[in-house]
C-alpha cells in the first residue's frame, strides 16, 4: 500500500497512544527526519513521560521542524496530534515555509491501542487515555482536510499500517530534470499573430490542422518553449493562442505556467462573480464563437497550469510575476499569489493601478528568474533576472529569451490591439557593472557548481576593508587565483623539507596519472586583464594594482595582436594567469623591511662573532662547538641573502602561463599544453617582455618518469630556481563533485631558506618544520579554486557583475583565515 507524499513535505502522525507511530516512522523514514514527542520530553525533562515538559518540549520540536523545513527537508512529527488545535499549529508552521502539510492517521481499534499500552511499563495510564484520544480522532478525522492538510492518509487495520510503504513524489513545479534549451516567452496577450512570427523567427515548425490553424510547433534542434502566463485577454485572437500553447504542451514541445489572466479567466468560465475587465470581455467573447468541446479544454488546460517552474537543475525559475529565492520550488498559497500577482507596496499610482514592489532589486539568488507580468518597453536584466512582457499587446514587441545562451529575440506587434491604462515604463534598473555593499556583507553561501563554500561574516568584514583600501577598480577584479598547497613534508634522511615524489605521490593517490611540471618563476602571481584599445589592469592575487601605468598594457596589447589571439579567439578582452618578475616589483618593501633587515643583521653580527670566537679557540678556551655552529650560521646568513638578491633587480618580465576567459569563453578544460603554446606565441611576439615557462609531463604511476620528474626539479633548484609547480596535465579534474587540486608547489631549499629563515635545515628545525600541517591549507586552495572557476562561468555567461564579484570577494574573504603564510 502507497502512502505518496509531496517533497519537502510536513508528515503529521496522527493517533491514539498505542497505534503504532514510534515503529511506523522508524520503519518508514530515516531517524533524522522523525521529531518525536516523547524525545523532546526527554530532552527538556531527562523524563519522556513528563507530561508536565510537553508545552516546552513541544516548543522545541516546533523550532527544529522550523529548521528542517527552511532548508526544504522532509520532516516528520511523531505524537498524538488528536487534538485540532495542536494539529493547527503545525500546519502554520508548514505555511510559514511554504510546504505542503499531509496527515498519516493510524486508525486502529481501541483494544489494540490498550493491549500495546499494557505491555509498556512505561505507559501505565489507564484505557480511559486511549479512549479519549480516539473520541477526539474520530470527531477529527472527516475535517483534516479543511485543516489545511493536503493529503490525508488513513491506516485502520494493524495489516494496513504493516504494509504501508511511502513514496515520496517530487512537486509538481519541479522539473529540474528538464535542462533545455529553452525558449522562454513573455505575455502573449490573445496576439496569435505575433506568437507565429516569433516562434518562425526562433526556428520553430508550425504544425496546421485542415482549416490552417496553427495547433502545435516544433523545433528541429528539440528546442522547447516556455511561455510565462498572460496567453490570454486583451488580444484579437485568445483561442489561437490557446490552441497553439495547447498542442505544444499537449506534444511535450513547451511548458507553460499560469498568469493571473489564466486564473480569472477560468473563475469566470465557472460562472463565478468576477469583475469583467483588463481584456477578459474580449476573451470571454472570442471562446464564446467556438465549440462548446474547445471552450471546456481550454478552461481545464488553463485551470491545470501551476505557478510556476523549476527547471535546468535549479539554475532556471519560470514565474509569470516573479518569484524570490525562498519561494524557488515551494508550494503554499502565498508563493501562488506571488508567482501570479507579484507583491505590492499598498500604494496606487497616479492612473489607480498598484504599486508593485521591486523584488528583483534585492535578489541575490543562483538561479536566474524570468518572468512577465509588468510590461516594459525593453527588456533589462536586474541581477540575475529579466521580465520579458514588452507589451505586445499594446503595440510594443513580444519577447522571448533563448536559455542558456541568454539571447534576446523579439518581433514587432503588428498594431496597438489595446490601449493601455498606463505608458508602457521600464522596471527599476540597475546597472549591470554596478556593485552594492550588500552583494557581499554578511555570511553567505555560495554555490559554486563544484560544492558551497560558506563565507562568514568576519570574513567578509575582512575582506571589505581590503578591498576598498587596497584593491583596484572591482568593476575590473573578475578573477583572484586561488593559494596554491605545497606536498606533504618529506621524510628522507636528507635535509629537504620539500621533495616532488610527494607530489607526484599525491596526485597517484587520486587517480591523477598524466601530470605537467611547470618552472616556477621568481616573481609574483599576477592577473592580466587587456582589451584590445591596450586598457585593462595587471593586480596581484589580492586584488592590488601592479603597476602604475598602462605602458605594460600596451606593450601586452601589442603581443596579443601579433599573436593573432584577439581573431583566433574571438574577442575584444584577454585575461591572463601570469607570474609578474622580479619579486620585488611587487615585494620591494617585504624585502626591505623584513629579509634585508635579518640579512644585514646576521651579516655583520656573525662574522664578529666568528672572529670573535676563533681568536678564543686560539688561546685554548673550549669553544670548538660554538665556533663550528657559528660558521655554519654565518654560512646560512650568506646563503640567505643570495637567495633573495636573486628575486631582485632586472627589468619587468610576465611569464603567462593559463588565458583564464576571453568574451563568452572559459579554458579551464583545456589542457595546460595548450595554455603554455599561447604562452610561447606572445613570447615569440615581444621576448623582451614575455619569458617562457618550461615544462616537464611526467606520469606518476611510472617510475621511471617519476624519477626524470624529480631530476628536473634538482636540476632547476640547484641552479638557484625556486622550483616547480605539479598540475593534472588535463588541467581541471572533478572527483565527486569537487576539483582535484589544481596544482602543488614543490619548492627548493634555497628558496624555502628564505620563508623560513637562514637556519631553517638545522635537524632540530627540520624535523619540527616537518610536522607542519597542510590539510586546511589544502582545504582552502580547493575551495578558492571552486570560487575562480565559478566567477570565470559567470564572466563567460554575461551575468551581472555582482554575480561574479560575489565569487572573486569570497575568495579574498577566504584569504583573511589565519592560515600559516609560509606553507
Amino acid at each position: 500500500m502507497d502512502l505518496a507524499i509531496p517533497d519537502m513535505a510536513l508528515v503529521v502522525l496522527i493517533g491514539a497512544s498505542g497505534s503504532g507511530k514510534s515503529t511506523f516512522a522508524r520503519k518508514n523514514f530515516l531517524p533524522t527526519q522523525v521529531l518525536s514527542s516523547d524525545f523532546f520530553r526527554g530532552l527538556v525533562a531527562d523524563d519522556e513521560n513528563d507530561q508536565s515538559a510537553s508545552a516546552d518540549a513541544f516548543d522545541a520540536l516546533h523550532h527544529i521542524a522550523g529548521k528542517r523545513l527552511r532548508a526544504g527537508r522532509i520532516t516528520v512529527v511523531d505524537a498524538t496530534n488528536v487534538q485540532r488545535e495542536v494539529r493547527g499549529k503545525l500546519v502554520a508552521l508548514a505555511r510559514e515555509h511554504h510546504v505542503l502539510p499531509v496527515a498519516i492517521v493510524l486508525d486502529l481499534p481501541e483494544k489494540v491501542c490498550v493491549e500495546r499500552n499494557a505491555g509498556r511499563p512505561d505507559r501505565d495510564f489507564g484505557a480511559h487515555v486511549v479512549r479519549r484520544h480516539k473520541t477526539l480522532l474520530r470527531k477529527s478525522l472527516n475535517g483534516l482536510a479543511k485543516e489545511g492538510f493536503r493529503r490525508v492518509h488513513v491506516l485502520r487495520s494493524e495489516s494496513e499500517v504493516d504494509e504501508a510503504r511511502i513514496v515520496v513524489e517530487p512537486l509538481r513545479t519541479d522539473k529540474r530534470h528538464e535542462t533545455g534549451p529553452f525558449d522562454v516567452i513573455g505575455d502573449v496577450h490573445g496576439c496569435r499573430a505575433e506568437l507565429e512570427d516569433l516562434l518562425a523567427e526562433l526556428g520553430y515548425e508550425l504544425e496546421r490542422d485542415a482549416d490552417g490553424r496553427a495547433v502545435g510547433a516544433r523545433h528541429p534542434a528539440g528546442r522547447r518553449a516556455v511561455f510565462v502566463g498572460d496567453l490570454v485577454d486583451r488580444g484579437p485572437d485568445t483561442p489561437g493562442v490557446l490552441r497553439l500553447v495547447m498542442g505544444m504542451v499537449a506534444a511535450g514541445t513547451a511548458f507553460a505556467v499560469c498568469g493571473n489572466h489564466e486564473q480569472k479567466l477560468v473563475r469566470a468560465l465557472d460562472g463565478r462573480k468576477v469583475t469583467v475587465a483588463h481584456g477578459l470581455a474580449e476573451s470571454l467573447a472570442q471562446l464564446d464563437a467556438e465549440p462548446a468541446e474547445f471552450q471546456a479544454a481550454a478552461r481545464e488546460f488553463c485551470d491545470g497550469l501551476l505557478a510556476h517552474y523549476v527547471l535546468d537543475g535549479g539554475e532556471l525559475v519560470v514565474a509569470h510575476a516573479g518569484l524570490p529565492e525562498r519561494y524557488h520550488g515551494r508550494a503554499s498559497g502565498a508563493v501562488r499569489s506571488f508567482a501570479l500577482y507579484g507583491d505590492t507596496t499598498g500604494e496606487t499610482d497616479e492612473y489607480g493601478l498598484p504599486v508593485r514592489y521591486p523584488w528583483a532589486t534585492e535578489y541575490r539568488g543562483r538561479a536566474m528568474v524570468l518572468y512577465g507580468h509588468t510590461p516594459t518597453p525593453e527588456v533589462e536584466w536586474v541581477n540575475n533576472t529579466m521580465c520579458l512582457d514588452t507589451g505586445v499587446v499594446f503595440g510594443g514587441k513580444l519577447t522571448a529569451l533563448r536559455y542558456p545562451e541568454r539571447t534576446v529575440v523579439s518581433v514587432p506587434a503588428h498594431r496597438v490591439w489595446y490601449e493601455p491604462k498606463r505608458p508602457l515604463g521600464g522596471a527599476v534598473q540597475r546597472e549591470p557593472d554596478s556593485l552594492e555593499l550588500t552583494d557581499v556583507v554578511g555570511r553567505r553561501v555560495i554555490d559554486t557548481g563544484y560544492g558551497d563554500v560558506s563565507v562568514r561574516e568576519e570574513q567578509a568584514a575582512a575582506a571589505l576593508e581590503v578591498m576598498s583600501r587596497f584593491a583596484v577598480d572591482p568593476r575590473v577584479l573578475w578573477y583572484l587565483p586561488p593559494t596554491m598547497t605545497p606536498p606533504p613534508a618529506h621524510r628522507g634522511d636528507d635535509d629537504l623539507l620539500e621533495h616532488p615524489a610527494e607530489a607526484f605521490a599525491d596526485y597517484l593517490g587520486q587517480g591523477v596519472t598524466e601530470v605537467l611540471c611547470e618552472e616556477k618563476h621568481m616573481g609574483s602571481r599576477g592577473v592580466v586583464l587587456v582589451r584590445r584599445d591596450g586598457t585593462g589592469v595587471v593586480h596581484t592575487r589580492t586584488g592590488r594594482a601592479f603597476f602604475p601605468s598602462d605602458a605594460v598594457l600596451e606593450r601586452v596589447r601589442d603581443a596579443v595582436t601579433a599573436a593573432g589571439l584577439w581573431t583566433e579567439l574571438g574577442t575584444d578582452w584577454l585575461l591572463l594567469d601570469t607570474e609578474i618578475m622580479p619579486w620585488n616589483v611587487k615585494a620591494a618593501e617585504l624585502i626591505k623591511d623584513q629579509y634585508a633587515a635579518v640579512g644585514a643583521a646576521a651579516s655583520t653580527a656573525l662574522p664578529a662573532a666568528v672572529s670573535v670566537l676563533a681568536a678564543a679557540a686560539e688561546r685554548g678556551i673550549e669553544v670548538a662547538d660554538l665556533l663550528e655552529r657559528t660558521r655554519q650560521r654565518a654560512a646560512n646568513a650568506t646563503a640567505f641573502r643570495e637567495a633573495y638578491g636573486r628575486y631582485c633587480g632586472g627589468p619587468v618580465r610576465i611569464a603567462p602561463f593559463q588565458v583564464l576567459a576571453t568574451e563568452g569563453a572559459t579554458y579551464h578544460a583545456a589542457p595546460h599544453l595548450w595554455h603554455l603554446s599561447v604562452a610561447d606565441r606572445l613570447v615569440d611576439a615581444d621576448p623582451e617582455l614575455f619569458t617562457p615557462t618550461r615544462r616537464l609531463a611526467v606520469d606518476t604511476s611510472d617510475p621511471g618518469s617519476v624519477a626524470a620528474g624529480v631530476a628536473w626539479w634538482t636540476e632547476l633548484t640547484a641552479a638557484g630556481g625556486e622550483g616547480m609547480v605539479v598540475k593534472p596535465a588535463a588541467n581541471l579534474l572533478v572527483r565527486g563533485k569537487r576539483p582535484v587540486q589544481p596544482g602543488i608547489k614543490v619548492r627548493g631549499p634555497e628558496y624555502l631558506r628564505i620563508i623560513y629563515g637562514p637556519d631553517y635545515r638545522d635537524p632540530a628545525h627540520l624535523a619540527r618544520l616537518r610536522e607542519r600541517q597542510v590539510g586546511h591549507k589544502r582545504s582552502l586552495a580547493l575551495r578558492e579554486y571552486s570560487l575562480g572557476l565559478a566567477a570565470l562561468e559567470r564572466l563567460a555567461k554575461g551575468e551581472p557583475l555582482w554575480r561574479v564579484h560575489e565569487c572573486v570577494f569570497a575568495v579574498l574573504a577566504l584569504e583573511s583565515d589565519p592560515v600559516d603564510p609560509r606553507l
